[in-house]
């Protein structure tokens, strides 16, 4: 006999199916859950933006988006993150637009979903299936190997440098590490990687308890450090300040922050490489909803990486990543 739980998954999934042939995918009307990672950073609500500027232009092309947004309190809480899809599951959403916390355990839901009837795009961070609609993220990748390039230069190819990586499972932030760690192991031979296995954690504290500690642990030492995402780089830069270090260890860091372009107005933060999350969000949108309508979309699109430095922080380029309109859409 089988377990009961099986038996009311496998029933919940047929009545969504079920639900899901019966609703107009050829109509202009559409409920579509967008799924973040959290909702406190700066990052997150770009994407929020993004998502709400799709759907007003949208609705000039005479189609109506009913959009709903939700995640985790906290960026290393799976369970709850999986909660909410599985929420939206029982509500019979046309669509989901999901950034995974973890690239293996969101699988199941996302599964869940497909059969359902509900198809997934992927944002910002890739998942570990090939049954979601497409993926609309940074090349995290090359986010890591601008950033290395980017110390090897300052550091004129000699000296320490650590990495502070992310959390276990999270897709995004390990590309851009792998693609910091191969980028110097292969191009600057004297560049020493001398920690590598360090994680911040989901929050400015947590990760400047962390950077606190590698920096404790390897004194005057240390000549350069990458961070890999936006609370990182804010628990290292604190970290920094408060040991008297800012400015005399060349930094990198990853995203956008007020806080940031003033640390690399003082010289205490040298670059940061920039994704497009307010691109992200209107794309991971418009690509779910042109999905619905029969479209054939693409199953990768890059919305783009940037090195900002002090150099040219004040450049339109840098300015539009720097200052996207979230108040406009945000109110």
């Amino acid at each position: 006999m089988r377990p009961l739980k099986v038996i009311v998954g496998a029933l919940l999934a047929s009545a969504l199916l079920a639900g899901a042939c019966g609703r107009g995918r050829s109509s202009n009307e559409f409920h579509v859950a967008m799924i973040p990672k959290g909702t406190t950073h700066e990052f997150w609500k770009s994407i929020h933006a993004g998502a709400i500027r799709a759907v007003r232009e949208l609705e000039t092309k005479g189609v109506n988006v009913r959009l709903a947004w939700k995640g985790p309190l906290r960026e290393d809480d799976r369970e709850q993150q999986i909660q909410v899809v599985e929420g939206f599951l029982s509500e019979g959403v046309d669509g989901l637009v999901l950034a995974p916390l973890d690239a293996r355990a969101l699988v199941r839901p996302v599964d869940e979903a497909r059969r359902a009837g509900i198809p997934t795009v992927i944002i910002d961070s890739d998942l570990a299936s090939d049954d979601t609609v497409s993926f609309v993220a940074t090349d995290n990748y090359e986010g890591g190997v601008l950033a290395a390039d980017r110390l090897g230069m300052l550091l004129e190819g000699k000296g320490t440098v650590l990495l502070l990586r992310y959390q276990e499972g999270s897709a995004s932030t390990e590309a851009r590490e792998r693609g910091f760690v191969e980028r110097v192991t292969q191009k600057y031979p004297d560049i020493e990687l001398i920690s590598s296995d360090q994680h911040a954690g989901p929050t400015r504290d947590t990760a400047k308890r962390a950077s606190e500690n590698l920096l404790n642990r390897f004194g005057q030492g240390l000549d350069g450090v990458f961070t890999v995402n936006e609370n990182s780089t804010h628990g290292m830069l604190l970290a920094l300040q408060d040991l008297g270090r800012a400015g005399r260890v060349k930094f990198i860091g990853f995203d956008a922050s007020e806080t940031f372009v003033q640390a690399m107005s003082r010289d205490q933060l040298h670059g940061i490489v920039l994704q497009d999350p307010f691109e992200m969000g209107y794309r991971g949108v418009t690509t779910m909803v042109a999905h619905l309508q029969g479209e054939e979309v693409s199953r990768r699109i890059d919305t783009g990486v940037t090195l900002v430095t002090a150099e040219n922080v004040e450049t339109p380029e840098s300015q539009a990543l720097l200052n996207p309109p979230i108040d406009e859409y945000l109110r």
